[in-house]
Protein backbone atom coordinates (compact mmCIF):
# COMPACT_ATOMS: atom_id res chain seq x y z
CA UNK A 1 0.00 0.00 0.00
CA UNK A 2 1.41 3.42 -0.61
CA UNK A 3 3.25 5.00 2.34
CA UNK A 4 1.98 8.27 1.36
CA UNK A 5 -1.76 7.14 1.04
CA UNK A 6 -1.13 5.13 4.10
CA UNK A 7 -1.10 8.22 6.57
CA UNK A 8 -4.78 8.87 5.79
CA UNK A 9 -5.92 5.69 5.71
CA UNK A 10 -4.23 5.97 9.14
CA UNK A 11 -6.87 8.47 10.34
CA UNK A 12 -8.97 4.97 11.22
CA UNK A 13 -6.38 3.23 13.07
CA UNK A 14 -6.83 4.80 16.96
CA UNK A 15 -10.37 3.44 16.43
CA UNK A 16 -9.51 0.24 15.42
CA UNK A 17 -6.98 0.31 18.49
CA UNK A 18 -9.72 1.98 20.63
CA UNK A 19 -11.90 -1.34 19.55
CA UNK A 20 -9.94 -3.20 22.53
CA UNK A 21 -11.20 -0.92 25.36
CA UNK A 22 -14.91 -0.46 24.16
CA UNK A 23 -17.20 -1.31 26.79
CA UNK A 24 -19.61 -4.29 26.54
CA UNK A 25 -22.15 -2.61 25.11
CA UNK A 26 -22.77 -0.01 21.92
CA UNK A 27 -23.90 3.40 22.65
CA UNK A 28 -27.29 3.73 22.51
CA UNK A 29 -28.96 4.85 19.38
CA UNK A 30 -29.83 8.21 18.87
CA UNK A 31 -33.44 9.35 18.71
CA UNK A 32 -34.43 12.60 18.20
CA UNK A 33 -37.04 14.34 20.37
CA UNK A 34 -39.67 16.43 19.05
CA UNK A 35 -42.30 18.91 20.76
CA UNK A 36 -45.89 19.73 20.71
CA UNK A 37 -46.59 22.84 19.24
CA UNK A 38 -50.22 22.92 20.16
CA UNK A 39 -49.96 21.47 23.94
CA UNK A 40 -46.45 22.55 24.72
CA UNK A 41 -45.71 18.74 26.06
CA UNK A 42 -42.87 17.19 24.69
CA UNK A 43 -43.05 14.74 22.27
CA UNK A 44 -41.21 11.84 21.22
CA UNK A 45 -40.79 10.53 17.82
CA UNK A 46 -42.70 7.64 16.62
CA UNK A 47 -39.64 4.67 18.08
CA UNK A 48 -37.58 3.76 14.95
CA UNK A 49 -37.22 0.19 13.57
CA UNK A 50 -33.43 -0.90 14.04
CA UNK A 51 -31.53 -2.89 11.61
CA UNK A 52 -30.36 -6.34 12.71
CA UNK A 53 -31.20 -4.83 16.58
CA UNK A 54 -29.30 -1.93 16.75
CA UNK A 55 -29.23 1.16 14.01
CA UNK A 56 -31.60 3.28 14.05
CA UNK A 57 -33.11 3.33 10.53
CA UNK A 58 -35.33 5.74 8.62
CA UNK A 59 -37.95 3.23 7.08
CA UNK A 60 -41.35 2.50 8.84
CA UNK A 61 -41.38 -0.64 6.62
CA UNK A 62 -40.55 -4.08 8.69
CA UNK A 63 -40.38 -5.43 5.27
CA UNK A 64 -37.90 -2.98 4.30
CA UNK A 65 -35.68 -3.42 7.18
CA UNK A 66 -35.95 -7.00 6.82
CA UNK A 67 -34.51 -6.83 3.54
CA UNK A 68 -32.09 -4.60 3.66
CA UNK A 69 -30.64 -7.06 6.99
CA UNK A 70 -31.21 -9.94 4.74
CA UNK A 71 -28.94 -8.29 1.97
CA UNK A 72 -26.10 -7.18 3.76
CA UNK A 73 -26.67 -10.81 5.22
CA UNK A 74 -25.59 -12.21 1.85
CA UNK A 75 -23.21 -9.19 0.79
CA UNK A 76 -21.14 -10.93 3.46
CA UNK A 77 -21.42 -14.14 2.44
CA UNK A 78 -20.57 -13.27 -1.08
CA UNK A 79 -24.26 -14.11 -2.58
CA UNK A 80 -23.81 -10.65 -4.67
CA UNK A 81 -26.52 -11.32 -7.11
CA UNK A 82 -29.02 -12.64 -3.94
CA UNK A 83 -27.70 -9.69 -2.03
CA UNK A 84 -28.55 -7.22 -4.75
CA UNK A 85 -32.17 -8.77 -5.09
CA UNK A 86 -33.02 -8.17 -1.70
CA UNK A 87 -31.74 -4.79 -1.62
CA UNK A 88 -33.63 -4.28 -5.15
CA UNK A 89 -36.98 -5.43 -3.01
CA UNK A 90 -36.56 -3.16 0.12
CA UNK A 91 -36.13 -0.70 -2.18
CA UNK A 92 -39.50 -1.46 -3.35
CA UNK A 93 -41.16 -1.69 -0.09
CA UNK A 94 -40.36 1.54 0.59
CA UNK A 95 -38.55 3.85 -2.37
CA UNK A 96 -37.39 6.70 0.11
CA UNK A 97 -35.21 4.15 2.34
CA UNK A 98 -31.74 5.59 1.45
CA UNK A 99 -29.96 2.68 3.40
CA UNK A 100 -31.82 0.31 1.27
CA UNK A 101 -30.50 1.93 -2.20
CA UNK A 102 -27.08 2.42 -0.56
CA UNK A 103 -26.33 -1.02 0.29
CA UNK A 104 -28.28 -2.04 -3.55
CA UNK A 105 -25.14 0.22 -4.75
CA UNK A 106 -22.60 -1.13 -2.51
CA UNK A 107 -23.24 -5.10 -3.59
CA UNK A 108 -23.73 -3.61 -7.30
CA UNK A 109 -20.37 -2.25 -7.25
CA UNK A 110 -18.45 -5.41 -7.24
CA UNK A 111 -20.15 -6.50 -10.28
CA UNK A 112 -22.47 -4.09 -12.62
CA UNK A 113 -22.64 -1.01 -11.04
CA UNK A 114 -25.69 1.05 -10.44
CA UNK A 115 -25.05 4.45 -10.29
CA UNK A 116 -29.25 5.15 -10.19
CA UNK A 117 -29.10 3.86 -6.87
CA UNK A 118 -26.36 5.60 -5.62
CA UNK A 119 -27.75 8.76 -6.99
CA UNK A 120 -30.73 7.78 -5.28
CA UNK A 121 -29.12 7.04 -1.70
CA UNK A 122 -27.86 10.23 -1.90
CA UNK A 123 -30.38 12.28 -2.38
CA UNK A 124 -32.56 11.00 0.43
CA UNK A 125 -29.66 10.61 2.81
CA UNK A 126 -30.76 14.60 4.66
CA UNK A 127 -33.73 12.24 5.47
CA UNK A 128 -32.64 9.20 7.08
CA UNK A 129 -31.54 8.84 10.74
CA UNK A 130 -28.17 10.19 11.51
CA UNK A 131 -26.52 6.78 11.98
CA UNK A 132 -27.75 5.49 8.70
CA UNK A 133 -26.82 9.05 7.43
CA UNK A 134 -23.17 7.81 8.69
CA UNK A 135 -23.75 4.01 6.72
CA UNK A 136 -24.97 5.71 3.46
CA UNK A 137 -22.49 8.11 3.52
CA UNK A 138 -19.46 5.05 4.26
CA UNK A 139 -20.77 3.11 1.46
CA UNK A 140 -21.36 5.82 -0.94
CA UNK A 141 -18.09 7.72 -0.44
CA UNK A 142 -16.34 4.56 -1.17
CA UNK A 143 -17.88 3.86 -4.56
CA UNK A 144 -17.26 8.09 -5.41
CA UNK A 145 -13.22 7.49 -4.46
CA UNK A 146 -14.33 10.43 -1.84
CA UNK A 147 -11.93 8.56 0.83
CA UNK A 148 -11.92 11.22 3.87
CA UNK A 149 -15.81 11.53 4.24
CA UNK A 150 -15.45 7.53 3.90
CA UNK A 151 -13.14 7.23 6.67
CA UNK A 152 -14.95 9.50 8.56
CA UNK A 153 -17.71 8.32 8.78
CA UNK A 154 -16.07 4.66 9.39
CA UNK A 155 -14.72 6.08 12.32
CA UNK A 156 -18.14 6.92 13.68
CA UNK A 157 -19.64 3.73 13.01
CA UNK A 158 -17.03 1.94 14.70
CA UNK A 159 -17.36 4.52 18.22
CA UNK A 160 -20.63 3.83 18.41
CA UNK A 161 -21.41 0.23 17.49
CA UNK A 162 -17.53 -0.97 18.33
CA UNK A 163 -18.72 -4.62 18.94
CA UNK A 164 -21.48 -4.84 16.23
CA UNK A 165 -20.55 -7.72 13.79
CA UNK A 166 -21.59 -6.23 10.80
CA UNK A 167 -20.17 -3.04 11.09
CA UNK A 168 -16.88 -4.52 12.28
CA UNK A 169 -17.18 -6.89 8.99
CA UNK A 170 -17.86 -4.13 6.24
CA UNK A 171 -14.82 -1.91 7.58
CA UNK A 172 -12.38 -4.47 7.87
CA UNK A 173 -13.38 -5.84 4.32
CA UNK A 174 -12.94 -2.58 2.78
CA UNK A 175 -9.54 -2.15 4.87
CA UNK A 176 -8.78 -5.63 3.11
CA UNK A 177 -9.97 -3.77 -0.35
CA UNK A 178 -7.70 -1.55 -0.26
CA UNK A 179 -4.59 -4.19 0.05
CA UNK A 180 -4.13 -3.13 3.64
CA UNK A 181 -4.13 -6.96 4.73
CA UNK A 182 -2.39 -6.24 7.71
CA UNK A 183 -5.23 -4.16 9.84
CA UNK A 184 -7.65 -5.88 7.78
CA UNK A 185 -6.30 -8.86 9.22
CA UNK A 186 -5.88 -7.51 12.78
CA UNK A 187 -9.50 -5.90 12.78
CA UNK A 188 -10.83 -9.58 11.76
CA UNK A 189 -8.98 -11.81 14.15
CA UNK A 190 -10.49 -9.43 16.85
CA UNK A 191 -14.18 -9.51 15.64
CA UNK A 192 -13.77 -13.17 15.44
CA UNK A 193 -12.88 -13.16 19.09
CA UNK A 194 -16.33 -11.72 19.73
CA UNK A 195 -18.10 -14.21 17.42
CA UNK A 196 -16.66 -17.16 16.83
CA UNK A 197 -19.00 -18.89 14.53
CA UNK A 198 -19.30 -15.79 12.22
CA UNK A 199 -18.79 -17.19 8.65
CA UNK A 200 -17.81 -14.31 6.62
CA UNK A 201 -14.84 -13.20 8.66
CA UNK A 202 -13.79 -16.93 8.35
CA UNK A 203 -13.83 -16.82 4.76
CA UNK A 204 -11.63 -13.06 4.74
CA UNK A 205 -9.74 -14.69 6.93
CA UNK A 206 -8.64 -17.50 4.77
CA UNK A 207 -7.66 -14.71 1.62
CA UNK A 208 -6.12 -12.67 3.89
CA UNK A 209 -3.82 -15.02 5.50
CA UNK A 210 -2.40 -16.25 2.38
CA UNK A 211 -2.25 -12.43 0.83
CA UNK A 212 -0.37 -11.01 3.75
CA UNK A 213 2.55 -9.82 3.81
CA UNK A 214 3.86 -13.00 5.98
CA UNK A 215 1.50 -15.81 3.96
CA UNK A 216 0.45 -18.69 6.65
CA UNK A 217 -1.01 -20.78 4.22
CA UNK A 218 -1.41 -23.39 7.25
CA UNK A 219 -3.88 -20.80 8.94
CA UNK A 220 -5.61 -19.79 5.86
CA UNK A 221 -6.82 -24.06 4.79
CA UNK A 222 -7.75 -23.40 8.38
CA UNK A 223 -10.12 -20.85 8.52
CA UNK A 224 -11.64 -21.94 5.28
CA UNK A 225 -12.43 -25.87 6.67
CA UNK A 226 -13.91 -23.75 9.83
CA UNK A 227 -15.70 -21.89 7.01
CA UNK A 228 -16.98 -25.40 5.32
CA UNK A 229 -17.82 -26.92 8.85
CA UNK A 230 -20.30 -24.01 9.82
CA UNK A 231 -22.04 -23.41 6.23
CA UNK A 232 -21.70 -26.98 4.60
CA UNK A 233 -24.52 -26.53 2.52
CA UNK A 234 -23.04 -23.35 0.69
CA UNK A 235 -20.89 -23.64 -1.91
CA UNK A 236 -18.56 -20.39 -1.46
CA UNK A 237 -16.78 -22.23 1.51
CA UNK A 238 -15.47 -25.09 -0.73
CA UNK A 239 -15.17 -22.49 -3.73
CA UNK A 240 -12.76 -20.05 -1.78
CA UNK A 241 -10.81 -23.01 -0.22
CA UNK A 242 -10.40 -24.04 -3.89
CA UNK A 243 -8.92 -20.80 -4.38
CA UNK A 244 -6.61 -20.61 -1.84
CA UNK A 245 -5.12 -23.85 -2.69
CA UNK A 246 -4.36 -22.92 -6.10
CA UNK A 247 -2.28 -19.90 -4.62
CA UNK A 248 -1.17 -22.74 -2.09
CA UNK A 249 0.10 -24.88 -5.01
CA UNK A 250 -1.55 -27.66 -4.16
CA UNK A 251 -4.00 -27.88 -7.41
CA UNK A 252 -5.15 -31.30 -6.79
CA UNK A 253 -6.75 -30.28 -3.33
CA UNK A 254 -8.15 -27.10 -5.63
CA UNK A 255 -10.32 -28.98 -8.20
CA UNK A 256 -11.38 -31.33 -5.50
CA UNK A 257 -12.58 -28.20 -3.83
CA UNK A 258 -14.36 -26.55 -6.86
CA UNK A 259 -15.67 -29.70 -7.89
CA UNK A 260 -17.55 -30.11 -4.05
CA UNK A 261 -19.10 -26.40 -4.18
CA UNK A 262 -20.44 -27.47 -7.75
CA UNK A 263 -22.27 -30.80 -6.12
CA UNK A 264 -23.36 -27.94 -3.80
CA UNK A 265 -24.67 -25.89 -6.83
CA UNK A 266 -23.86 -26.99 -10.52
CA UNK A 267 -23.98 -23.52 -12.22
CA UNK A 268 -21.69 -21.81 -9.11
CA UNK A 269 -20.10 -20.00 -11.43
CA UNK A 270 -16.73 -18.72 -9.84
CA UNK A 271 -15.85 -22.86 -9.02
CA UNK A 272 -17.07 -23.73 -12.64
CA UNK A 273 -14.48 -20.94 -13.91
CA UNK A 274 -11.56 -21.87 -11.03
CA UNK A 275 -11.54 -25.23 -12.36
CA UNK A 276 -10.44 -24.10 -15.76
CA UNK A 277 -8.11 -21.60 -14.03
CA UNK A 278 -6.23 -24.37 -12.11
CA UNK A 279 -6.47 -26.70 -15.28
CA UNK A 280 -4.66 -23.57 -17.04
CA UNK A 281 -1.80 -23.86 -14.64
CA UNK A 282 -1.16 -27.44 -14.56
CA UNK A 283 -0.82 -27.44 -18.42
CA UNK A 284 -3.45 -29.85 -19.32
CA UNK A 285 -5.05 -26.89 -21.67
CA UNK A 286 -7.61 -28.74 -23.19
CA UNK A 287 -9.39 -30.15 -19.87
CA UNK A 288 -8.81 -25.86 -18.98
CA UNK A 289 -10.79 -25.09 -22.46
CA UNK A 290 -13.65 -27.27 -21.65
CA UNK A 291 -14.06 -26.21 -18.21
CA UNK A 292 -14.24 -22.34 -19.30
CA UNK A 293 -16.69 -23.22 -21.85
CA UNK A 294 -18.73 -25.18 -19.26
CA UNK A 295 -18.45 -21.31 -17.45
CA UNK A 296 -20.10 -19.71 -19.93
CA UNK A 297 -22.82 -21.85 -19.87
CA UNK A 298 -23.43 -21.01 -16.68
CA UNK A 299 -22.81 -17.93 -16.56
CA UNK A 300 -25.82 -15.37 -15.97
CA UNK A 301 -24.39 -11.99 -17.05
CA UNK A 302 -22.32 -10.68 -20.21
CA UNK A 303 -19.57 -9.95 -17.48
CA UNK A 304 -19.32 -12.90 -16.36
CA UNK A 305 -19.42 -14.65 -20.04
CA UNK A 306 -16.74 -12.46 -21.82
CA UNK A 307 -14.65 -12.91 -18.41
CA UNK A 308 -14.50 -16.95 -19.32
CA UNK A 309 -14.04 -16.58 -22.76
CA UNK A 310 -10.94 -14.30 -21.79
CA UNK A 311 -9.75 -16.89 -19.64
CA UNK A 312 -10.04 -19.06 -22.50
CA UNK A 313 -8.11 -16.77 -24.75
CA UNK A 314 -5.16 -16.77 -22.29
CA UNK A 315 -4.60 -20.46 -22.69
CA UNK A 316 -3.27 -20.23 -26.16
CA UNK A 317 -0.50 -17.89 -24.44
CA UNK A 318 0.26 -20.38 -21.63
CA UNK A 319 0.68 -23.32 -23.88
CA UNK A 320 3.17 -20.84 -26.08
CA UNK A 321 0.68 -20.00 -28.95
CA UNK A 322 0.91 -16.55 -28.35
CA UNK A 323 0.46 -15.09 -32.06
CA UNK A 324 -2.97 -17.08 -31.87
CA UNK A 325 -3.59 -15.43 -28.28
CA UNK A 326 -3.34 -12.19 -29.45
CA UNK A 327 -5.64 -12.66 -32.20
CA UNK A 328 -8.25 -13.82 -29.76
CA UNK A 329 -7.91 -11.11 -28.02
CA UNK A 330 -8.28 -8.29 -30.59
CA UNK A 331 -11.82 -10.23 -31.42
CA UNK A 332 -12.91 -10.40 -28.42
CA UNK A 333 -12.16 -7.33 -27.48
CA UNK A 334 -14.51 -6.14 -30.49
CA UNK A 335 -17.23 -8.16 -29.04
CA UNK A 336 -16.85 -6.40 -25.33
CA UNK A 337 -17.22 -3.07 -27.36
CA UNK A 338 -20.19 -4.56 -28.99
CA UNK A 339 -21.83 -5.97 -25.79
CA UNK A 340 -21.26 -2.78 -23.94
CA UNK A 341 -19.75 -4.34 -21.39
CA UNK A 342 -16.93 -1.67 -20.25
CA UNK A 343 -15.67 -4.05 -17.18
CA UNK A 344 -14.95 -6.79 -19.85
CA UNK A 345 -13.08 -4.35 -22.36
CA UNK A 346 -11.17 -2.69 -20.06
CA UNK A 347 -9.86 -6.56 -18.62
CA UNK A 348 -9.57 -7.33 -22.71
CA UNK A 349 -7.77 -4.75 -24.13
CA UNK A 350 -5.69 -4.33 -20.50
CA UNK A 351 -4.48 -8.24 -21.07
CA UNK A 352 -4.39 -7.94 -24.49
CA UNK A 353 -1.96 -4.41 -24.54
CA UNK A 354 0.40 -6.40 -21.66
CA UNK A 355 1.29 -9.34 -23.99
CA UNK A 356 1.58 -7.47 -26.79
CA UNK A 357 3.94 -8.52 -28.99
CA UNK A 358 6.46 -5.80 -28.66
CA UNK A 359 7.02 -2.53 -26.36
CA UNK A 360 6.10 -0.39 -28.95
CA UNK A 361 2.75 -2.01 -29.65
CA UNK A 362 1.93 -2.11 -25.84
CA UNK A 363 2.21 1.17 -25.31
CA UNK A 364 0.25 2.19 -28.47
CA UNK A 365 -2.96 0.13 -26.86
CA UNK A 366 -2.40 1.55 -23.36
CA UNK A 367 -2.50 4.98 -24.95
CA UNK A 368 -5.33 4.21 -27.12
CA UNK A 369 -6.91 3.23 -23.18
CA UNK A 370 -6.35 6.51 -21.46
CA UNK A 371 -9.15 8.79 -23.23
CA UNK A 372 -11.52 5.85 -22.74
CA UNK A 373 -11.06 5.76 -18.89
CA UNK A 374 -10.53 9.77 -18.36
CA UNK A 375 -14.16 10.27 -18.89
CA UNK A 376 -17.97 8.63 -17.81
CA UNK A 377 -17.82 5.10 -18.89
CA UNK A 378 -21.53 3.81 -18.85
CA UNK A 379 -21.99 1.01 -16.66
CA UNK A 380 -18.34 1.31 -14.51
CA UNK A 381 -18.23 3.18 -11.35
CA UNK A 382 -16.08 6.16 -10.98
CA UNK A 383 -14.08 4.21 -8.24
CA UNK A 384 -13.40 1.47 -10.89
CA UNK A 385 -12.53 3.26 -13.68
CA UNK A 386 -9.75 5.35 -12.14
CA UNK A 387 -8.52 2.12 -10.86
CA UNK A 388 -8.26 0.62 -13.99
CA UNK A 389 -7.08 4.30 -15.33
CA UNK A 390 -4.28 3.96 -12.68
CA UNK A 391 -3.27 0.91 -13.74
CA UNK A 392 -2.86 1.74 -16.91
CA UNK A 393 -0.31 4.74 -16.39
CA UNK A 394 1.24 2.53 -13.88
CA UNK A 395 1.78 -0.14 -16.83
CA UNK A 396 2.99 2.45 -19.33
CA UNK A 397 5.43 3.15 -16.86
CA UNK A 398 6.84 0.25 -16.15
CA UNK A 399 7.44 -0.68 -20.11
CA UNK A 400 8.31 2.36 -20.97
CA UNK A 401 11.29 2.47 -18.03
CA UNK A 402 11.89 -1.09 -19.02
CA UNK A 403 12.84 -0.54 -22.62
CA UNK A 404 14.66 3.12 -21.43
CA UNK A 405 11.55 5.32 -22.52
CA UNK A 406 13.03 7.28 -19.35
CA UNK A 407 10.88 10.68 -20.70
CA UNK A 408 8.01 8.24 -21.58
CA UNK A 409 7.72 6.87 -18.12
CA UNK A 410 8.15 10.12 -16.47
CA UNK A 411 4.79 11.40 -18.33
CA UNK A 412 3.05 8.84 -16.82
CA UNK A 413 4.32 9.37 -13.55
CA UNK A 414 2.98 12.57 -13.78
CA UNK A 415 -0.49 11.94 -15.06
CA UNK A 416 -0.46 10.09 -11.71
CA UNK A 417 0.52 11.96 -9.17
CA UNK A 418 -1.79 14.92 -10.46
CA UNK A 419 -4.64 11.66 -10.25
CA UNK A 420 -3.77 10.53 -6.90
CA UNK A 421 -3.76 13.95 -5.64
CA UNK A 422 -7.12 14.86 -7.08
CA UNK A 423 -8.93 11.61 -5.81
CA UNK A 424 -7.30 10.71 -2.84
CA UNK A 425 -7.53 7.15 -3.66
CA UNK A 426 -5.59 4.44 -1.89
CA UNK A 427 -4.63 2.19 -4.55
CA UNK A 428 -3.94 5.09 -7.20
CA UNK A 429 -1.30 6.33 -5.07
CA UNK A 430 0.12 2.33 -4.42
CA UNK A 431 0.60 2.85 -8.43
CA UNK A 432 2.07 6.08 -8.59
CA UNK A 433 4.52 4.87 -6.01
CA UNK A 434 5.35 1.75 -7.89
CA UNK A 435 5.26 3.60 -11.62
CA UNK A 436 8.42 5.48 -9.34
CA UNK A 437 10.11 2.57 -8.53
CA UNK A 438 9.94 1.20 -12.12
CA UNK A 439 11.47 4.51 -13.50
CA UNK A 440 14.38 4.37 -10.37
CA UNK A 441 15.50 1.28 -11.09
CA UNK A 442 16.28 1.66 -14.83
CA UNK A 443 18.04 4.93 -13.41
CA UNK A 444 19.90 2.08 -11.50
CA UNK A 445 18.95 4.22 -8.01
CA UNK A 446 18.31 0.45 -6.29
CA UNK A 447 17.83 1.80 -2.75
CA UNK A 448 14.81 4.00 -3.85
CA UNK A 449 13.66 2.04 -6.44
CA UNK A 450 12.94 -0.98 -3.66
CA UNK A 451 11.86 1.74 -1.22
CA UNK A 452 8.73 2.70 -3.94
CA UNK A 453 8.14 -1.05 -4.64
CA UNK A 454 7.96 -2.27 -1.53
CA UNK A 455 4.55 -0.14 -1.64
CA UNK A 456 2.75 -2.64 -3.94
CA UNK A 457 2.81 -6.55 -2.54
CA UNK A 458 0.05 -7.23 -4.74
CA UNK A 459 1.62 -7.27 -7.88
CA UNK A 460 3.76 -10.18 -9.17
CA UNK A 461 5.63 -7.73 -11.41
CA UNK A 462 6.64 -4.97 -8.64
CA UNK A 463 7.32 -8.51 -6.16
CA UNK A 464 9.42 -10.17 -8.46
CA UNK A 465 11.41 -6.80 -9.40
CA UNK A 466 11.39 -5.90 -5.79
CA UNK A 467 13.29 -9.45 -5.12
CA UNK A 468 15.40 -9.05 -7.32
CA UNK A 469 16.65 -5.69 -6.49
CA UNK A 470 17.37 -7.23 -2.80
CA UNK A 471 19.16 -9.77 -4.17
CA UNK A 472 21.42 -7.89 -6.31
CA UNK A 473 22.13 -5.54 -3.31
CA UNK A 474 23.03 -8.75 -1.18
CA UNK A 475 19.73 -8.28 1.62
CA UNK A 476 18.72 -12.33 0.59
CA UNK A 477 16.83 -12.44 4.03
CA UNK A 478 14.48 -9.87 2.61
CA UNK A 479 14.51 -11.24 -0.78
CA UNK A 480 13.45 -14.72 0.33
CA UNK A 481 10.70 -13.80 2.37
CA UNK A 482 9.55 -11.50 -1.11
CA UNK A 483 10.07 -14.42 -3.02
CA UNK A 484 7.77 -16.38 -0.47
CA UNK A 485 4.66 -13.63 -1.10
CA UNK A 486 5.43 -13.73 -4.72
CA UNK A 487 4.80 -17.49 -4.78
CA UNK A 488 1.16 -17.45 -3.43
CA UNK A 489 0.38 -14.78 -6.01
CA UNK A 490 -0.19 -18.09 -8.24
CA UNK A 491 -3.44 -17.08 -10.47
CA UNK A 492 -3.58 -17.48 -14.12
CA UNK A 493 -3.89 -13.82 -15.28
CA UNK A 494 -1.96 -11.98 -17.86
CA UNK A 495 0.84 -10.26 -15.42
CA UNK A 496 1.09 -13.93 -13.92
CA UNK A 497 2.17 -14.96 -17.19
CA UNK A 498 5.03 -12.30 -17.75
CA UNK A 499 6.41 -12.67 -14.63
CA UNK A 500 6.40 -16.55 -14.90
CA UNK A 501 7.54 -16.32 -18.53
CA UNK A 502 9.71 -13.84 -19.02
CA UNK A 503 13.51 -14.91 -18.34
CA UNK A 504 14.45 -11.08 -19.54
CA UNK A 505 12.80 -9.70 -15.95
CA UNK A 506 16.20 -9.06 -14.56
CA UNK A 507 17.69 -5.83 -12.87
CA UNK A 508 18.63 -3.64 -15.60
CA UNK A 509 20.24 -0.10 -15.42
CA UNK A 510 21.38 2.44 -17.15
CA UNK A 511 24.88 2.30 -16.29
CA UNK A 512 24.38 -1.62 -17.68
CA UNK A 513 22.71 -0.36 -20.82
CA UNK A 514 25.58 1.47 -21.75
Amino acid sequence: MSRKYRRILALIFPVLLGMQAAHGQDQKPLVKETKSRAAGLPRLAPVPLLLFGAIPVSTRSQEARRLTELAIDKYESVLLDDAIVQAQQATEKDPNFALGYAVLSFAARRGVGNATALARARALMPQATPDEQLMVRWMTSIQERNLLPAIASMNDLLKRYPKNKHVLYLTSEWLYTQQDFEHSQKMMESLLQLEPNFPPVLNMLGYSYIESGQPDPVKAVASLKRYIELEPSSPNPEDSLGEVLRYAGDDQGSLEHYALALQIDPTFFTSQLGLGDTLTLMGQYDDARLEYDKAMAVSENKRDLLHARCQKALVYFWEGRADEGRKALESLAKEAVEKREPYAQFEIRFASAMLAADYNSELQKLHSLEPWLQNHVEGMSGADRGASLANVLGEEARIASRNGLHDVAQQAITKLAQFAAQSGDLLVGTNYETARGYLLLSQGDLSNAADELSANRHSPLAVQQLALIQQKTGDNAAAADTLTQLKYQRAPTAEWYIASHDASHSVVTSAEQK
